[in-house]
Order: C-alpha cells, then structure tokens, then sequence
C-alpha cells in the first residue's frame, strides 16, 4: 500500500515537474528581449489605404530608397477589383508603367476587365506581396529587386492569359518566344522651366520562365505593337514566372540590369535578398515596450520614410530629362521628392539614420540645378513638378550643412537656392519661372498682396485653382529667405546674410494683432476681412494654402521668439496654444470640410493630417510649459496614428507624414529644419536604440513610458542631468544615452529653465 501510494506521489510530482517546466519554457519565450526580434514583422503596408478624403497610402513593395516600385492599380483597399500589376511606379503614388494583367480559361476581353481578389487572401510586405484572383484562381506573387522585379503566377490547369499593356503608348519587341522588350512613353504635363524634352521613354526587358528557368513559350493572340497579348500552348506549366528589368537609359540598359540582378537567381532568392534589405535599414532601430499595436505603426511609419527619394543611377549612368542625355556617375543619382512635405522631418530623420545617403540627396539636387539652371522643389524623373509653393529646398540645404553633411557641392548648392529666392517668381506651382511685380511687391513691401474681395486677378500666371495663396507664401518665404541667410552665413557671405534675414522678419508684417493670427492684405495695406476659419473658397488658397489662418497663425518655426513677442510673451503664447486644440470648428462639419478637405485629424482648429502642423504642439516646449508638449503628442499619436487601414489621418505623401509618426515616437522633433537641434517630448517606448552609420549607437531610456506614465520628471544626458526640452544634434551622433525619468502627472519645473528659442544668429 505504502509502495503504491509513493508511486502516486511520484508521479503526481513527474507531473507537476513537467507542468512547470512547460510553464517556464513558455514565459522564456514571451520574455525574450526585443532585441532579437526581427522588427520588419511588424510592418503592414495596408495602413492607411483608406483614406479621410484624399489621397491613400499604398501598399508599396520596393527596396529602401530604390528604383523599382510597385502596387496592385485599384481605387483603395476597399475595392476588390484589381485593375493592373504594374511592372513599375515611377512616381509616388502614381499607378505606373507596363500594365500586367492575367486570366485562366478563356476570360472574354481581359483587356478591359478587372481581376478580383478575396481580401482575406492577400499578404503585403516591403519586399514582396501576394493576392489570389479569386474567380479565375490564380495565385500573383511579387518580389522586387533595385531595378527588376519578378513575378509569380500561379495558373490552375486549362488555358491561361497573359497581358500587358501600356498606360499610354507603348512599343513592343518580340526578341523570341519567351523575351520582350517593352518600350512606354511617358508624360509631364507640370514639366520644369529648363527641360528640353516633354516626354520620356521607359524601357523593360522580360523573360518569362518556369520553376527550372526554362523559357515559357507562349503564343501571341495579337499583332498590336502597343500591347503584348499571349496565351498557353497545350505544353505550357501552370507557374510563370515573369522576369524583367527597367531602365530610363536604353533598352540595352534594361537588359543590363537584368543580367546583373536577375540572372541565374529564382524567385526565393530575389525575395530572400530583397527582405534582407529591409532588415538592413529596419533593424537599425530597435526598440522595447510598448505595445504591438505602437511598433506596428511606429516601424510601417518607418518604412514608409524609405519609399522617397529613389536612386535612379542604372550602375554607372543615369537619364538627365533636363537635356535628355546621359550621364556616367559612380554616385547615387535622387529623385522623386515633394520638398514642402519631406523638409520637416523626413529629411531630418535621414540626417541622423543616413547622413551619407543625405547627402548623396543633396548633391542630387545640386546636380539637378547644373541640368535645368533652377533649383527643384518637386523633382522627378520627368523633371521638377511645379507643386506647392516656396522654395523649401533651402531647408534641406541649410540642415545638412549645420549637421556636418559635406559630401555635397557647398557654394552651387547656395549658388542654386539663392538664383530661386533672388530671380524666381514666389508664385505657387510656378516655381522656375522668372519673378514679375508681385515678387518685387513682397522684396520692396514685406508681404505677398492679396486681391481685394471680389478683384480679378490680373497677373497671367497666377494658376487659376492654386490662386496667390499670399499669406502662406508670405510665412513660406520669409522661412526660406532664413535659411538662405544661414546659408550665406555658414560660408561666410555675411553682407548677402544680413539682407536674406532682413526678408525672413517680413512675416510680421501680415500679423493682425486684433485677431492674433497672419490675415491677408491688399496692395494698399488694407486688411481683407475674411473668416479666419473658412474664408478663401476650396483649400482656402486665396490667402492660405490647404489649411486656415489658426494652423498658418504658428507658421515661423525660424523666429520662434519673435512670434512670441507678437502674441504677448510667453504665457499669452501658451494660451493662444491651448485656445488652439480647444477652438470649435464654428460650423457643422459637412460645411468645414467643403473648403477644408485637406485639415483633417482635426482637435479643435489643429489639423494633424496636414504638415504645417507637425510643429505646433512642440512650441509648449519654447513657452515654457514643455509637459503640455508631452500631453499633446502622446494624444495625438494614440488618436490619430492607429494600425488600420484607416490609420493615416491625411495624405501621406511618401514620408512626409509618418516620418512625424518616427521621430515623435522616439521622443525626438526638428521643429525648426535646418537648426541642429530636435526638441524632446515623451517617448513611446521604454528604450530605443539607433545604430548609427559612424559606428556608434544612441539609446533614449524612459523606463516605464506608457499611456498612464508619459511626464518626463528628470531628463540626463550620458549621466549628466539636463533642464531642457532640446538636444544637439552633435550629441545624437556621438553616441550614448538620454535617460527620461517618467511619472503619472506632470513635473511642470521640469524643462522651464531651457525654454530658449533656438536661432542661427
């Protein structure tokens, strides 16, 4: 009995033993420290595909900064109808070149028909995506490389199509059964004043083979020259591989590309490379806590940083549309870059991830400037697309130069942006053309002239949907005017410096103290009485431009001290700040949103879904009130930024946003672009690290760093305490750690010391 009664016990401990070691092995594995995970897996590139409004993000699968890009066509992620796969996007969010379509089992007309897919059987990731036709049971697969892309195409037995065909006029080689070149020409109608030619040729080889790369033979079912139709021969396999690579050289250069990136390497392979590109500029940075929800937003956002700028250089040369010749470098030629977006913080996160890369940007634009006699503010491959307005390349220029970036032409670059603000017009979407009488207008009086109510414009090149937009371009080029003159400063033309920041003050001559906000003026310096909050018809450009006169009232991130002497010091500023998040809209929203489509994310009158107003909430910290900073921008991330596909507030615009998103996240803001200097907020994630390309590594610790704990209490900088909301740049790039000592309520001494505004001069 007693023998029975041990083996009982026993085994009742065997047991408990193997529960509890099951237990253990369990806890090892969901406590394993973040830094072994492979942070890419966090990246969805369906957030954000449905949009507010406008315009949606994209599912992009493209290498880090490279040429070759691509997205399934559809209206949005709502639809399930895929119009095309395009073999390449030339342009953000453009729908792009060389249209492939497939279909199984004599599917009438493909050329006009949409494919349909199942949502649910859909897989995006940076280096490759998946989708299954549902009706047709087709399986398409992709995965990309610099230049070339393949992809998959998984038939079911039976007949089969293949189909690609040019958004606009394409050519079509037959070199035999299985090979083609493609040849697409593409347009630009917002072509730069300096290019010479209005189009542009695009070129793609392509294979198409089997698993055993062996050449598919597939028989033409047209003779069309601008569309490549071809259907299954009785012998063909049911998987397609279609391989092919892109060049705006020559069709030998596409050839070439293929050869070098393409040749003898399967689909596993290609994909296994692209995803190890990924984790190359992903994984260097790591963070801890949070939650999963927060690294799925915080590194999709990082992913998106990297779809803009591309390098267009084919291994040696590159196609200059300028002149449309080409050019032989051995150096990273940039374009596709929307300057009025990506100054903020995109282009200053890359000084700190990338500088080198920086500055190869940099020096792109330069090089662009030697081609066209202008410096671009929208280049693409097709030339600068006039967008927007002001000459924020200045910013960029200005940044880099401040954070040591000297792998660029220092005095063309300066050369560049000084013949823009010197003898370019400031009209919107008019960069590149010479300056007229408004220009001289805003030199000679201090302010861009508005039309008086009910005044016809009589200047012939005022674009007639973007209008004047005077009291943007008024703050926009006071701002670029500041950053010419530190410019002028760095390289020691002191006498042109004092001028440009002479113009950088004539912002002050739009302030209506009466309204405490910029309001637009006639010629005769009569105030035009409109409504702050809605007056200048769709996207209020007849004064501003895609926002009102509340997110335009905090457009001086150079004179920061001087927009706080116009609003009454420092406390006055703080609460015309706080008015801000708290200011009614003033009217039903289906009324605002007729002529403020583009403010959305809306808190009170601040829009976070448009960029002028990614600053805003970090000027608490140059009031004095720097835990208000901390209070605003973890609501606005835990509102705004959401992983869904509806997670993006306004229009991403390639990196324009989500590089907001990036550094807000880190703790880390440029609220003034082309300063060295970012301002703090509460991080957040327990710890992030950044890999830097010198070697070193920076680490930002919040232990604790939550919803219920975001007030940053004691701030030390490699041990050594600090009372500023700032840090240097210098200080990032030597390495070493800020430690943020966090709490559930707010030290409001902390940061009040350091409530300096930073300036050039």
């Amino acid at each position: 009995m007693k023998e029975k009664l041990r083996m009982r016990i026993d085994k009742k401990i065997i047991i408990s033993g193997i529960a509890i070691l099951s237990l253990l092995s369990l806890l090892s594995l969901q406590l394993q420290p973040d830094e072994e995970v492979d942070f890419v897996d966090y990246i969805d590139p369906t957030i954000g595909n449905v949009a507010p409004f406008l315009v949606p993000t994209y599912p992009t699968t493209h290498l880090p900064n490279q040429m070759l890009r691509t997205f399934p066509v559809r209206k949005d992620y709502l639809s399930d109808e895929i119009k095309a796969f395009p073999l390449h996007v030339y342009m953000h969010r453009n729908t792009g070149l060389f249209h492939l379509k497939v279909a199984a089992n004599n599917k009438a007309s493909l050329r006009n028909q949409s494919m349909i897919i199942d949502h649910d059987l859909e897989k995006y990731q940076p280096w490759h995506f998946t989708t299954f036709l549902i009706e047709d049971n087709i399986r398409v697969s992709f995965t990309p490389s610099d230049k070339s892309g393949i992809y998959k195409i998984e038939f079911p037995k039976g007949e089969k199509e293949l189909m690609v065909k040019g958004k606009g006029k394409m050519d079509v080689e037959v070199m035999n059964a299985n090979t083609f070149v493609l040849t697409e020409t593409i347009y630009n109608e917002e072509r730069g004043v300096g290019a010479d030619t209005l189009s542009m040729e695009v070129y793609a080889y392509m294979e198409l083979v089997d698993e055993d790369a062996q050449p598919v033979k597939l028989k033409q079912s047209s003779n069309n020259t601008s569309m490549l139709s071809l259907t299954s021969t009785t012998d063909a396999p049911e998987t397609v591989y279609v391989k092919y690579a892109v060049s705006y050289v020559s069709k030998e250069q596409a050839r070439d590309n293929f050869k070098r990136e393409l040749k003898g390497k399967t689909f596993d392979i290609v994909r296994s490379q692209a995803k190890k590109a990924w984790q190359k500029a992903i994984n260097q940075v790591k963070v801890e806590g949070g939650t999963t929800a927060q690294k799925r937003t915080f590194y999709t956002s990082l992913y998106r940083t990297y779809e803009r700028m591309v390098d267009i250089n084919e291994y040696g040369k590159y196609y200059n549309i300028y002149d449309g010749k080409v050019y032989s470098s051995n150096r990273p030629y940039y374009v596709d870059d929307w300057v009025w977006d990506t100054y903020r913080a995109t282009h200053p996160l890359r000084t700190i991830l990338n500088p080198e890369q920086q500055g190869d940007m940099v020096q792109s634009y330069v090089q662009m400037y030697q081609h066209s006699g202008w410096m671009p503010t929208f280049p693409q491959v097709f030339g600068n697309h006039m967008c927007m307005n002001s000459y924020h390349t200045s910013s960029i220029i200005l940044d880099a130069l401040n954070k040591g970036i000297t792998n660029f032409d220092h005095q063309l670059a300066y050369e560049g942006i000084q013949k823009n603000l010197t003898e370019g017009t400031f009209l919107p979407w008019r960069q590149g053309h010479k300056k007229g009488y408004i220009d001289d207008f805003f030199l000679k009086e201090g302010y861009y002239p508005a039309l008086k109510l009910g005044e016809k414009d009589t200047i012939k090149n005022v674009d007639n949907f973007e209008k004047r937009q005077p009291v943007a371009v008024t703050l926009g080029i006071s701002f670029d005017f500041w950053a010419l003159g530190g410019i002028a400063e760095y390289l020691g033309d002191v006498k042109n410096s004092k001028e440009y920041y002479a113009y950088s003050k004539n912002y002050k001559n739009l302030w209506n103290d009466k309204l405490q906000l910029f309001m637009p003026k006639d010629s005769e310096g009569n105030w035009i009485n409109i409504d702050p909050k809605n007056g200048g018809g769709l996207g209020y450009r007849n004064y501003f431009d895609e926002n009102n006169a509340w997110t335009y009232a905090w457009d001086v991130q150079q004179d920061i001290s001087g927009l706080i002497q116009l609003l009454g010091g420092k406390e006055k500023a703080e609460q015309r700040l706080d008015q801000l998040f708290r200011e009614p809209l003033g009217m039903r929203k289906a009324a605002f949103y007729v002529n403020g489509a583009n403010s959305t994310g809306m808190v009170g009158q601040f829009s976070m879904g448009n960029e002028p107003s990614f600053h805003i909430p970090y000027l608490y910290n140059h009031f004095g009130v720097p835990w208000k900073t901390q209070k605003r921008t973890r609501f606005l991330l835990d509102t705004w930024f959401k992983d869904n596909i509806f997670g993006i507030p306004g229009d991403e615009d390639g990196g324009g946003m989500t590089a907001f998103v990036v550094m807000t996240s880190l703790g880390i803001y440029p609220v003034t672009p082309g300063l060295p200097y970012y301002d703090i907020t509460s991080p957040i994630f327990e710890k992030s690290s950044i890999e830097l390309k010198n070697g070193r590594i920076f680490e930002i610790h919040a232990k604790g760093s939550s919803k219920e704990k975001k007030y940053i209490q004691q701030a030390f900088l490699n041990g050594e305490e600090i009372n500023e909301p700032f840090i240097k740049h210098d200080d990032i790039m030597k390495g070493g750690k800020l430690e943020l000592i966090m709490g559930e309520l707010p030290n409001k001494e902390w940061g009040t010391d350091g409530s300096r505004t930073l300036t050039l001069h």
